[in-house]
Order: structure tokens, then sequence, then C-alpha cells
């Protein structure tokens, strides 16, 4: 059997000094009485939201759905929710298939 040189210390260090994240989820009401201008900002500032949706998704969203897909985010929506994740987080639906 082989031998593994293996540095766990490295290892160790390496995650106790990982970067901290400030993501924070946000969970409201898209119901039009909230500036889109809020949800990009929220957005930008990496929060995760997961909005209910009173009334079409499509118009309610209207107003920052491009802008937040320019900038690398993602919009989902599921059973009466939207989720708005920011870049670098991906929303996996794989399993709903």
């Amino acid at each position: 059997m082989a031998e593994f040189d293996l540095d766990l210390q490295a290892v160790e260090d390496k995650l106790e000094g990982g970067e901290e994240t400030d993501t924070r989820i946000v969970l409201d009401i898209l119901d039009g009485s909230t500036a889109d201008s809020e949800w990009i900002e929220l957005v930008e500032d990496d929060a995760v939201l997961v909005l209910s949706v009173e009334g079409d998704v499509n118009e309610r969203a209207a107003g920052f759905a491009r802008e937040v897909r320019d900038m690398g985010g993602e919009l989902v929506h599921f059973r009466g929710f939207l989720i708005v994740a920011p870049p670098g987080v991906s929303v996996e639906t794989d399993r709903l298939n």
C-alpha cells in the first residue's frame, strides 16, 4: 500500500484562515411596495433574497430582474417565492426535476 504525505496542519490552517462571508438571507414580500433599487442594493451587498410574491412575478420583478442577471445574479421562481441570489451564489434546481 502506498504511503500518503498529508500535511493536515497546512489544511487546517487554510480552513481557519479562510475568508469569512457576510452573506445574509433577507425574507420579505414582493408586492410593489419596495423600490426596485432597494432589491438591487441588497443583492449588490451579497444578500440572498427570499421574496413571497403577491401578484404576477414577472410584473413585480420587472424593475430589477434584468439588472440582477446582468451583474451575474440568479432569479428562481419556486412555489410562490422568488429566490434572488447575488453573483457567486448559485441556486441549485437539479433536484426539482
